[in-house]
């Protein structure tokens, strides 16, 4: 057996290839950025070809510095949840392009079938929320819309990204690839029941999905399949959403245990354990991993706008140079000056789902200067995340401390901001990258390294705890201009 596990980590903004000793140490990384298309207001699409060719140049990058294929153990995959891909079983090539999870373009959509009585029946079924967010409507608005799919007949695919991935991974030129997808990524389309495990024929004539155009629900470690692009095979054995793959990174392998992922968006997941959970404050229920065929549940809010925020500050509006300058900025103001900035640049998500709320920011005055709507938007993830945590709290899954990840949470100030205004222990990871982590964890369990997940959970390692300290009337102070800041973009 090799002496390395392959990870593809394929984002929203960059793809990644990563190579992991069995200790949990990382022993290389190849990363490229990928091309945002933004046709019109609130419409994101990617280039399902340019993903595929600059995964596959930073994977091959990563097997020849492992030495060659004999080498690599297994391959695990983790990715951006809901984008869906759409291409032609013969050609293997792209029909359309990608359209992403931040995509907004099927907003009317959900609301007519809001305004149909359809979304609690939804919910029951799929523990989804009727949103843009999820690809069930993202893929009927396509077949509805982009003729060449339909006239694609029975060569259509359709299916998330790591569905495209293993697809070109497993192709050869006798024959098409491998179409699968893991129960994590089929839990977000809305047309899986998340009690059976199965695409719901009732939920596919719903949005108007292709029946034979899906692939087929696997676990998320196993023997998948194999790729021989890089001369001897490697096996395929870890799948998982972007999000489950960092709980799990994380070590979140108990009911209640909770983390905290803040890239581009920000999203929360707790561990539910084996019963389906069920949310009466707008969270989602979602599959946090599938083994053996049984799977473990998890209770999900989800934040469309994090470190995508500070890209805006960046490269719209020109506030900041670089994404590290912002700590030092939040630093050399004493407080917010009672500016909040509501960052609802593609609408609001948990517990508000408002896809077509806008950004604000609010209590400007003459005293206002640039380090003050810096800091706010970097409050706003401590903000959203306490919406966030209220929320939880009512469905009875309050969090007894927080394990943060992601690009974010390396800037010292938004995590100290975190718990603090959580008033709950903050835990970061040394090692920060749990997203790729988790997908190594669950490769290294589908090829036999590991016994199970909590073998695999000793590649975690150790890292640093943030205790909160913020004075009591501070903190409500911030929360009320929080709270007066969020009903003026949603109306309330």
């Amino acid at each position: 057996m090799g002496e390395a596990l392959l990870v593809i980590d394929e984002g929203t903004t960059s793809t990644r290839a990563m190579l992991f000793a069995p200790d949990g140490r990382c022993l290389a990384t190849e990363q490229r950025e990928l091309t945002q298309h933004y046709p019109a207001p609130g419409l994101v699409e990617h280039d399902a070809a340019e993903i595929w060719e600059r995964t596959l140049a930073c994977a091959a990058a990563m097997v020849e510095r492992a030495g060659g294929a004999e080498r690599i153990a297994a391959i695990g995959i983790t990715n951006q949840r809901e984008t869906v891909v759409f291409w032609d079983r013969t050609t293997g090539e792209p029909l359309a392009p990608a359209i992403v999870w931040q995509d907004r373009r099927t907003a009317a959509i959900c609301r007519d079938f809001k305004d149909q009585g359809e979304e609690p029946g939804v919910q029951a079924r799929t523990g989804l929320l009727l949103d843009p967010y999820f690809s069930g409507t993202k893929i009927g608005w396509a077949m509805a819309n982009w003729p060449q799919l339909a006239e694609a007949g029975d060569r259509l695919a359709v299916g998330t990204i790591e569905s495209w991935l293993v697809w070109k991974l497993t192709a050869n030129e006798n024959r098409g690839g491998l179409h699968i997808t893991d129960a994590t990524n089929a839990s977000r389309t809305l047309l899986m029941g998340l009690g059976s495990g199965a695409w719901s024929d009732g939920l596919i004539e719903l949005f108007g999905a292709p029946r034979e155009a899906l692939p087929e629900i696997v676990d998320c470690a196993g023997r998948f399949g194999e790729t021989r692009l890089f001369g001897a095979p490697i096996p395929i054995c870890g799948l998982a959403g972007d999000q489950q793959a960092a709980t799990v990174g994380q070590a979140c392998l108990s009911p209640g245990d909770t983390k905290g992922t803040y890239g581009t968006g920000a999203f929360v997941l707790t561990n539910a354990g084996n019963r389906q959970p069920r949310s009466s404050n707008r969270l989602l229920a979602t599959v946090l991993w599938q083994l053996g065929g049984r799977r473990t549940y998890a209770l999900e809010g989800s934040v469309f706008v994090a470190g995508s925020l500070v890209q805006w500050l960046r490269d719209s509006v020109k506030l900041i140079a670089t994404s590290q300058e912002t700590e030092a900025i939040a630093r050399s103001v004493a407080d917010n000056g009672g500016v909040y900035l509501v960052p609802a640049l593609s609408g609001l998500g948990a517990p508000w789902w408002e896809p077509e709320a806008r950004a604000a920011i609010t209590g400007l005055s003459f005293a206002t200067g640039r380090a003050h709507i810096v800091r706010a938007a970097l409050e706003a993830q401590a903000h959203q995340s306490h919406d966030l945590k209220t929320a939880f709290a009512a469905d009875g899954a309050d969090w007894g401390r927080l394990r943060v990840d992601g690009g974010m949470v390396t800037n010292d100030w938004i995590a100290q901001d975190l718990a603090d205004i959580l008033g709950i222990p903050v835990d970061r990871p040394a090692f920060a990258e749990t997203t790729a982590l988790g997908a190594a964890m669950l490769a290294g369990v589908g090829c036999g390294w590991f016994a199970d997940l909590e073998a695999a959970s000793a590649m975690r390692g150790a890292g640093t705890t943030f205790e909160p300290g913020m004075d009591a009337r501070v903190r409500e102070t911030r929360l009320e201009g929080w709270s007066r800041g969020v009903r003026s973009v949603v109306g309330q």
